[in-house]
């Protein structure tokens, strides 16, 4: 956990609370419509599971997760400045994740001419997206673990 924690008016907090629980009934919503689909030949449960395992790989991997957060409450940065942002991860780690990550379709490369040529990162209408669902949930556990407090 970072030190020190963020204070934040009360009010603030409950506001997050309140929309954080909005997002899991959301989703306890959107899981009872799948489920309802869910269990007739061919979508088998083996077949569900599969599917959320395919559309979760992205996020299963080391690195790609926090260089997504990065971006997505940073903004945009070139190569060195995430990497100083991520504490741990190596040039060639970093590398091959946003390779990865362009390829996913969560990340665009942008270059812009120079001299000298400068080449930023940023986060896709998609890789938007998972950022803002995730949002809640990373704010969830901010929480819980103490990172936020109500003041």
């Amino acid at each position: 956990m970072p030190k020190p924690p963020l204070d934040i008016p009360k009010e603030s907090l409950v506001d997050i609370e309140t929309h954080v629980s909005a997002t899991i009934a959301n989703g306890g919503h959107i899981r009872g419509l799948l489920a309802g689909f869910s269990g007739k030949y061919p979508w088998s449960e083996e077949w569900e599971v599969k599917a959320a395992v395919e559309a979760l790989h992205v996020f299963g991997s080391r690195w790609t997760t926090e260089i997504l957060a990065a971006l997505y409450i940073t903004g945009g940065k070139r190569f060195n400045r995430l990497k100083n942002l991520l504490t741990g991860i190596s040039s060639r780690t970093l590398s091959d994740k946003l390779r990865f990550l362009v390829d996913e379709g969560l990340v665009v490369r942008d270059v812009y001419d120079g001299p000298p040529i400068m080449v930023e990162y940023n986060l896709t209408s998609h890789g938007k997206i998972c950022g803002k669902l995730l949002s809640p949930l990373v704010a969830h556990l901010k929480i819980k673990n103490g990172s936020i407090n109500g003041v």
